[in-house]
């Protein structure tokens, strides 16, 4: 009960963007929140988390092993593309989009409503992780065909949210200590970070069309999200003898819905962007009851 209550009130803010998509339209336009959220909130949700504790061996070991699994992963659903799908793009998305987890927008809320504050260095080292893996990997699988591998990956440096990371894991390294106040404003910033994206997410939700949706695209990365990656997710960490807070934390963000992200680098590289958005729209409507299923399942192993 305590989870299911957790990710509901998660959940609350998404129909609250929905509802205002809704009620506003036109008048409400995603894409300047999420230039406000990208390029100003973002770092700061990540220069916060990445200094709400002390960096040591055993925190890195938890992104390192999420990248792990996920690359392996996006190896299997690579296989798994080729046998099944011909169309190029269709390829692309079976592949990479179940590996672009919301780890930001729903990831770090979701563990600190679960798991508590102490969860908050995990998520933001896990999501900082998985922003590299999106920004390298997810583009050249999104944009192949279009761009060079060397212009994707120049992407990169243009993102704020790279640099403040890079910046934030320096300053926690030399153990450089952040004034109270200066700390207690990059926590309003974070929040709001992950307020106004949850609220985002469902404005994005309201464009979705049901009356055309490809059922096969939905099914495969279905069986590749909510049954292939926690069958190894689980199988691996499991052989690993982490504690049990490392593991479940590790867990939770390997299974988050699809993030949003998808939709936007679809949309950015002509890839198939409305179906891509009902992929999303999927995963995350079948996330509650199953991450409650798979959390309990997992607690009895």
């Amino acid at each position: 009960m305590d989870i299911f209550l957790s990710v509901i009130s998660i959940y609350v803010f998404i129909l609250l963007g929905f509802l205002a998509k809704r009620k506003l339209k036109d008048e409400l336009q995603e894409k300047s929140l999420v230039i406000i959220s990208i390029y100003f909130l973002q770092p700061m949700l990540t220069f916060w988390g990445l200094n709400t504790k002390s960096i040591d061996a055993a925190l890195i070991k938890a992104p390192f092993i999420y990248v792990g699994i996920s690359i392996l992963c996006i190896i299997i659903s690579f296989f798994l593309a080729k046998t099944f799908f011909t169309e190029p793009k269709e390829r692309s998305i079976v592949t990479i989009s179940s590996a672009i987890g919301n780890t930001g927008n729903l990831g770090i809320p979701i563990g600190i409503a679960i798991f508590g504050q102490e969860s908050i260095i995990y998520t933001s080292l896990i999501n900082v992780a998985n922003v590299f893996v999106v920004y390298t990997i997810g583009i050249y699988f999104y944009s192949r065909g279009q761009f060079s591998i060397k212009e994707s990956l120049l992407n990169i440096v243009k993102l704020p949210l790279i640099w403040f990371a890079l910046l934030a894991l320096s300053l926690n390294l030399l153990h450089v200590e952040i004034h109270s106040s200066i700390f207690k404003s990059l926590e309003m910033g974070a929040y709001a970070a992950m307020v106004l994206q949850l609220m985002i997410f469902g404005m994005f939700l309201y464009s979705v069309k049901l009356k055309s949706l490809n059922l096969k695209l939905i099914f495969h990365v279905g069986i590749i999200k909510f049954i292939i990656i926690p069958i190894i997710s689980i199988m691996i960490l499991k052989s690993l003898n982490l504690d049990e807070f490392i593991v479940g934390i590790i867990l939770l963000e390997l299974l988050v819905p699809l993030a949003v992200t998808n939709v936007n680098l679809s949309s950015l590289y002509n890839c198939k962007p409305v179906d891509v958005t009902a992929l999303v729209f999927f995963s995350s409507l079948f996330f509650i009851p199953y991450i409650l299923f798979i959390m309990q399942l997992f607690g009895k192993m």
